[in-house]
């Protein structure tokens, strides 16, 4: 089932349309409170999210997503026809997914949809926990600790971290970062990787000095 919230009825019908078309189940809304409603009642595999909305608009809507324990894992593409650099950063900043500009292709979104569902289905991981001097991954429990203190990491930092843990010594560009972490084809601004870099960097404590700047390039985690 994906959930669309859209309040241009052609627009969401066309979605829909297109959606089933390629064998999904659908439900648009088109406003927040009626998703909201509805999402009380079923949880969608994917959530297909407009900014634009009249009342609460997009941007709030994947905050309160992403704040609740039983939607929080649900993935987001959001669409706007705005495009602006603010909006984008903004949504994959809070955990969107992926992001589609107005106007998009029927196909291209249908391909978007089935990627990043691809990206959610469970693997088997080979370890469930991941070690680097006193950090601790836990897979399985979705946990970073440091000398045995939970860390209160954000869905991009934890998804930083992991990357970075599973691939030592390995440099990564920001290019490959933003999609590898951001799961987009975001050609933007680099700096939403350095400043994701610079608070995990702070939460990590002392551990932090792991995560190392390869000037001009990007960034690599040393393992002590």
């Amino acid at each position: 089932m994906i959930f669309c919230v859209e309040d241009d009825e052609a627009a969401a019908n066309l979605a829909a349309y297109a959606l089933e078309s390629a064998g999904f189940q659908v439900r648009t809304f088109e406003n927040g409170r009626d998703f909201f409603g509805a999402l009380k009642e079923e949880k969608p595999e994917l959530i297909l999210l407009d900014i634009m909305l009249p009342g609460e608009n997009g941007i709030l809507i994947l905050r309160k997503i992403r704040a609740d324990e039983s939607t929080r894992n649900i993935p987001v593409i959001m669409t706007t026809a705005k495009g602006t650099e603010f909006d984008k950063v903004k949504g994959l900043d809070l955990g969107a997914d992926d992001y589609l500009v107005k106007p998009f292709g029927m196909l291209e979104m249908v391909s978007r949809v089935r990627a990043v569902l691809r990206r959610m289905e469970p693997k088997t991981p080979h370890s469930e926990v991941v070690q680097a001097g006193t950090v601790e991954l836990n897979e399985a429990a979705h946990t970073v600790t440091q000398n045995g203190r939970l860390l209160d990491l954000t869905l991009k930092e934890y998804s930083l971290l992991e990357l970075l843990m599973k691939n030592p010594d390995r440099v990564f560009d920001r290019e490959t970062l933003l999609l590898r972490i951001w799961n987009s084809d975001y050609s933007g601004d680099t700096r939403t990787v350095d400043v994701h870099v610079g608070t995990l960097r702070a939460k990590l404590g002392e551990a932090g000095s792991m995560i190392r700047t390869v000037r001009g390039v990007g960034y690599k985690l040393v393992k002590p």
